[in-house]
């Protein structure tokens, strides 16, 4: 079955797009079967991207054309396997809408952090492989480490800039803290498709 991934913001024209975007190209080149999409807590329904994160999207290699700005719903997050949201106040709204959701709802920096912690703690046994070459199985992993990890420096280390209507050096350090964490995302879930060798 198809594995589902939401990227979640505000207004689903910056840093939710980009991060779906950026992540179904990775995923893809993992051989991973999902469906990464998108949403705003509060979208500018239709719009579509800002001009300078569509650029961050074509730098990537990805199409930013075919984006709509879209309305986070509960049902959305229902029917999402993970959710990715960019700050701390989105996964505060995430779990407003469905609480159930909780263990399935990271920031994607804290995703990121967590799955780095979980790939470094194996180092101590090589032979560790997973059960299961499910991403969701990778995805409770992660969940029952988030107690584990050591935590940011500040809370705000979880979050991803919010870059809209501000400088370009905004924008360019949203695009490398989003890379850097989507390519931990990506690392992590591509693992599963190996049993959890190599790959993370």
């Amino acid at each position: 079955m198809t594995f589902h991934v939401l990227s979640v913001c505000t207004g689903n024209v910056c840093r939710s797009p980009f991060a779906a975007q950026l992540l179904a190209a990775r995923l893809a080149e993992a051989g991973i079967d999902v469906e990464v999409t998108s949403a705003g807590t509060h979208a500018l329904v239709d719009s579509p991207m800002t001009p300078e994160a569509a650029a961050m999207s074509r730098r990537a290699g990805v199409d930013p054309d075919a984006h709509a700005g879209r309305q986070l719903t509960a049902e959305l997050v229902q029917a999402s396997d993970l959710i990715l949201v960019a700050a701390r106040e989105h996964r505060a709204r995430v779990l407003q809408l469905v609480p159930r959701a909780s263990r399935r709802t990271f920031t994607l920096r804290e995703f990121a952090r967590i799955a780095d912690f979980v790939a470094r703690a194996r180092t101590v046994d090589p032979s560790f492989t997973f059960a299961s070459d499910d991403p969701a199985a990778r995805v409770e992993e992660i969940a029952v480490s988030r107690g584990l990890a050591e935590p940011p420096a500040t809370p705000q280390d979880d979050d991803v800039v919010d870059p809209y209507r501000r400088s370009p050096e905004v924008y360019a350090e949203a695009e490398r803290l989003i890379t850097v964490a989507v390519d931990g995302v990506a690392r992590a879930l591509a693992a599963t498709a190996s049993g959890g060798r190599g790959a993370a």
